[in-house]
């Protein structure tokens, strides 16, 4: 039988192995507790986890098998499992910046999108409602958290009303669904057109348990629907959600996409990635065919030019899709061939080619550079 690797030959391997929540691996992360390699062939490899109830252990034992096993001499890989200790925890956390290590919760949503905005009135919720509609329809498993806590609208968007969400016997809040996308909002906890009178701990507190206290489960997309501009809600959400992206919603008019910037400059001070920039009320046109730039021309195109990212669409003004925002059933649902749908659909097709759409396994592990030493060749000459 072929020798066995050594357990420094394991660990090399097992730093393709990624967290897919906090996205290092998990030598880095020193989440490997013990390897036991024996002369049989047989790997015994202990991870150690952040919380018990991990829902992705799963992932774990497939990413550790498979670059584990591409050793020579590795016949079989055995993945079992302890947790961190409050101590080891505590010692993560201050490597990572002192940011709340994840509990799971999140653990099986493979993409975070954000939506945000400089200023309220550019549609960014609607948009948020149908982008996760077109996402559905190309496939995806989606869910929404409104974190518009002041403004919030999503629920009404997908004809949900002011329904009480029910808990799991984990007691964990299951998201209600809506045409098969996923949502939860504040809404669903407060009388129904109740105003929201929050500072910012008690923001804090609510979107800490819509992340780490809802069952989103498996998904392709979660998509944030963000409030305007660039107060504590952003914050706390680059804070909880380090590996979200960021997609900026402006209208054409130019003082719209001055301010617009200011969210991607609030983006860019927590880390956060913009990915891309939709423009909305992209002019109307009449049934005749006749076409009014409303709202002025251009100001999506020069944010993602100065930002250097894609323009995601330029979705126009059509009366349908605010008329199918009250009455519950996103547009995108109802009317796939309204001109203001297709653009969305064709923003949620860019955002698809932007993102990864599964969970990340395995990174390659780039091999130190092999120092060769040249021998010279021929006689000898005589030094002076």
């Amino acid at each position: 039988m072929q020798g066995m690797p050594s357990n420094d030959q394991i660990m090399k391997a097992l730093e393709a192995v990624i967290d897919p929540e906090i996205r290092k691996n998990v030598v880095e992360l020193g989440m490997v507790r013990s390897i036991d390699a024996k002369a049989d062939g047989v790997v015994d490899v202990m991870i150690s986890l952040t919380t018990a109830g991990c829902p992705i252990r799963n992932h774990f034992v497939d990413a550790v098998q498979e670059s584990v096993g591409a050793l020579e001499g590795v016949a079989t890989v055995n993945v079992a499992f302890d947790v961190l200790s409050d101590q080891e925890k505590g010692a993560l956390q201050q490597r990572l910046g002192g940011g709340a290590l994840p509990d799971g919760a999140l653990a099986a949503v493979a993409n975070v999108i954000c939506v945000g905005s400089g200023k309220g009135g550019v549609g960014k919720s609607t948009l948020t409602a149908n982008l996760a509609a077109a996402l559905a329809s190309e496939g995806k498993r989606v869910g929404i958290l409104d974190a518009d806590v002041w403004g919030y609208s999503i629920p009404r968007m997908y004809g949900l009303g002011a329904t009480r969400p029910p808990v799991s016997p984990e007691r964990k809040i299951l998201p209600l669904e809506s045409h098969g996308v996923k949502v939860m909002s504040i809404g669903f906890f407060v009388e129904e057109d109740a105003a929201v009178v929050w500072r910012g701990p008690m923001l804090h507190k609510a979107l800490t348990q819509f992340l780490n206290d809802v069952a989103w489960g498996e998904l392709d997309y979660l998509l944030v629907d963000l409030p305007p501009g660039t107060g504590d809600v952003s914050m706390t959400l680059s804070q909880l959600l380090p590996q979200a992206k960021f997609i900026i919603v402006t209208t054409p008019q130019d003082t719209a996409q001055k301010v617009a910037r200011r969210a991607a400059e609030m983006a860019h001070k927590v880390s956060l990635e913009v990915i891309g920039i939709i423009e909305n009320m992209a002019g109307f046109t009449t049934p005749s065919g006749e076409r009014f730039a409303i709202f002025g021309e251009g100001g999506g195109t020069e944010l993602a030019d100065e930002l250097d990212v894609p323009l995601l669409g330029k979705v126009p003004i059509t009366m349908p899709l605010r008329a199918q925002a009250d009455a519950g059933t996103p547009l995108v649902f109802e009317d796939p061939d309204d001109p203001a749908a297709q653009a969305i659909r064709r923003a949620a097709r860019g955002l698809i080619a932007l993102t990864p759409s599964a969970l990340p396994m395995l990174q390659a592990v780039v091999p130190e550079p092999e120092i060769k030493v040249i021998k010279p060749s021929g006689m000898s000459l005589p030094m002076a």
